[in-house]
């Protein structure tokens, strides 16, 4: 009996020692130590063992299982921290993990990109309050109290005499009365309308606005100013119009017009801007001689000229904040 302790011992030394992974373990335990295995079997055979031997063979026996099961037990730990090892170390020779960060908003990036346009043809970026007095909003502008054209723009009041702006043109009246000519700056900033929200419409947009104050400032100078934008930002083959118009702070004034084709649809005209000549008034208001010095402005809405550009067919998406739509720019 002793013998064949010693021997199972040292079969299961030898087979200890071929173990690599967790199913040749599991194999070793179901041969040694299983309910069925060699050293359960050794205990069986104690019952056979004479009366004096049993006490020899016991402790054997013991020796033998506590022997097996600690050096088991030992592998076993050494494969789990194998195993967490291997887990935890990093595969340098893998693709790195990219992290979204996200990017620009489109009317950020059309704004952008229309400032930047008039950066290069000689204008500096002029920028004021949205809290806006009731005198530089209208009536500096040429917008008497009872003046039609008030009814244009539904106006968000906050006091009698103060108001969210509903155009940056009050930037330019911040600027002529600041500074002395020559001025030639843009105006971009958020303006605020009260009017039901659509597709082609919301409470809330962008506009920038542009002006040139000089001695001698011609019309003929603001349509090459417009002309040159339009085909840096539409494309060197854009078509363009330009029709008379109205507006209180410009006279003579125009609406240009650019040609939109969309994929599959019919073609049309679509006003992209106001414009015209700086209203003598305007000047007077502002200190400025309209004897000596002209001047012109315009401006355009940022989310109608994103729209146009890149086919965007309602503008309530550019305030939704749907992933969906703003990863695709």
């Amino acid at each position: 009996m002793i013998n064949r302790i010693d021997e199972t011992r040292k079969s299961f030394d030898e087979d200890l020692l071929r173990v690599n992974d967790h199913a040749s373990l599991e194999e070793l335990r179901i041969k040694y130590l299983g309910r069925k295995g060699l050293v359960s079997q050794l205990f069986e055979s104690l019952k056979d063992v004479s009366k004096e031997d049993k006490r020899v063979v016991g402790q054997a026996l013991n020796q033998l299982k506590i022997h097996t099961q600690s050096r088991f037990d030992e592998v076993r730990d050494s494969l789990k921290n194998k195993d967490d090892i291997s887990e935890s170390i990093e595969d340098l020779s893998l693709s790195g993990r990219t992290h979204t960060i996200g990017s620009r908003h489109i009317l950020t990036q059309t704004l952008d990109e229309i400032k930047n346009i008039f950066k290069g043809l000689g204008f500096s970026v002029y920028e004021g309050p949205e809290l806006e007095s009731d005198y530089n909003n209208f009536e500096a502008l040429n917008f008497a109290e009872d003046h039609p054209a008030r009814d244009m723009q539904d106006t968000f009041f906050v006091t009698d005499k103060f108001l969210l702006r509903t155009h940056t043109s009050p930037v330019q009246v911040r600027l002529m009365t600041d500074k002395k000519p020559p001025l030639r700056a843009i105006m971009p900033g958020k303006v605020f309308r009260n009017e039901a929200i659509s597709a082609k419409s919301y409470c809330l947009f962008h506009q920038v606005e542009g002006l040139y104050v000089d001695t001698d400032v011609t019309f003929a100078e603001l349509k090459g100013t417009l002309v040159a934008f339009a085909k840096q930002f539409y494309g060197q083959d854009v078509k363009y119009r330009f029709r008379a118009s109205f507006f209180p702070f410009t006279e003579p004034s125009a609406e240009m017009d650019v040609w939109w084709q969309p994929k599959g649809k019919e073609g049309r005209w679509l006003e992209v801007l106001g414009c015209g000549m700086v209203d003598p008034n305007v000047l007077i208001n502002v200190g400025i001689d309209p004897e000596k010095y002209t001047g012109y402005a315009f401006g355009m809405g940022v989310e109608r000229t994103a729209m146009l550009k890149y086919g965007i067919g309602d503008i309530r998406i550019l305030f939704d904040n749907d992933k969906r739509f703003l990863t695709q720019f």
